[in-house]
């Protein structure tokens, strides 16, 4: 991110800045939404006649007003999108039925798909299907892997999936900034810092129901 970095900021300019600009979220409805960047030289800027949004500013929107994978889709098809900062992004999003989907964005044309897992590469069928990093397919294959083995998988077992494929895994000076596992139906969120997995930072979302 080029510019002033927030965390140069004071803390209580960075709370505020943190709910207008954020970059994963769980909702109350139990709609889980994050961006992941893409290494990719191209952007997004629809240029239709509706109304304009950034990437960041629509991960807001979506907390406060889906409830679902349906309604999110709705609402970000009805915004032209532009990059924050010009990074090619796509959207993981997911709600409490299990319904999940990447949202991205070819040649400026909103493309959705079902997936139970995502990284930093393309998913899209056609042109830009696969182009990322290599190490973002070995994270996702190393999920998927997870996934299949786990007809279902509790809290702690996420956060052991998020750990297997953190940086450290696969380079002696990356880290990974932030790990999140968030209960969709009881409205837990579980924050794991720089790859600190024994130690959680707790909170409940309001309005989260007990299985």
């Amino acid at each position: 991110m080029s510019g002033i970095s927030l965390l140069a900021l004071p803390d209580e300019i960075q709370t505020l800045a943190g709910l207008y600009a954020p970059l994963d979220g769980l909702n109350e409805m139990g709609l889980a939404v994050s961006v992941n960047m893409i290494q990719d030289s191209a952007t997004i800027e629809q240029n239709t006649d509706k109304p304009d949004i950034t990437t960041t500013t629509a991960i807001r929107l979506l907390l406060d007003k889906a409830a679902n994978v349906e309604e999110a889709i709705e609402l970000l098809g009805s915004y032209d999108m532009h990059a924050s900062f010009g990074y090619m992004v796509h959207f993981a999003i997911a709600d409490r039925t299990g319904n999940s989907v990447v949202v991205e964005y070819v040649n400026n044309e909103m493309i959705v798909t079902k997936t139970p897992a995502v990284t930093n590469f393309y998913l899209a069928e056609g042109e830009k299907n696969g182009i990322g990093t290599q190490q973002s397919h070995e994270r996702y294959e190393i999920l998927v892997n997870r996934l299949n083995d786990s007809e279902t998988m509790e809290m702690d077992d996420v956060r052991d999936a998020l750990d297997s494929v953190s940086k450290d895994n696969f380079g002696e000076f990356e880290s990974t900034e932030w790990s999140i596992v968030m209960n969709q139906t009881t409205g837990e969120v579980r924050y794991y810092h720089r790859e600190d997995y024994n130690t959680a930072y707790t909170f409940t979302v309001t309005g989260g129901q007990e299985s």
